[in-house]
């Protein structure tokens, strides 16, 4: 690490701290040349590879931003999309891949997805399994009426 003020090749580390969503590292450096002190952030990159054959960084702004559109017009707060954002984050970084394809990610949206709201669910769905007919919609939301029954508590 090069220091930001003079330019010398080597920087010693005085302290490191793990950010609040622990997906970044903050470290707090010195210059043995200038003794001045500078803050560095290291991120680890995930990467997602597309159908086109082109990869690019995730983000989790892209995903909200994917989400936030099927969820037009639905009562579904900012804070309930950055919370999706960070639960798809999170479990796209916990299988341990450098690199994932992009069908996975919009895996990983569908579940937290059906979850906060079903006719955003049934959106996105559509647009990400690309329903053509009628009956592509009845049987999906055949499976969540299914899914709301197994969920449902048996009252006696």
């Amino acid at each position: 690490m090069h220091c930001p003020f003079c330019r010398h090749p080597d920087t010693r580390v005085i302290d490191s701290r793990s950010t609040e969503d622990g997906a970044a590292i903050r470290r707090r450096r010195t210059c043995p040349q200038c003794g001045r002190r500078f803050t560095t952030q290291e991120n680890v990159l995930l990467m997602v590879s597309k159908r086109s054959g082109v990869t690019e960084a995730f983000s989790r702004d892209k995903v909200i931003a994917g989400v936030r559109r099927a969820c037009q017009g639905r009562p579904v707060s900012e804070d309930s999309l950055a919370q999706l954002g960070q639960r798809v984050e999170e479990s796209i970084r916990a299988t341990g891949a450098a690199e994932i394809p992009s069908n996975e990610v919009g895996l990983a949206i569908l579940g937290p997805l059906r979850d906060l709201d079903e006719v955003a669910y049934l959106r996105f769905a559509s647009v990400y399994r690309s329903f053509e007919t009628l009956a592509d919609f009845e049987a999906e939301i055949e499976q969540l009426r299914a899914k709301r029954a197994a969920e449902k508590p048996v009252e006696e």
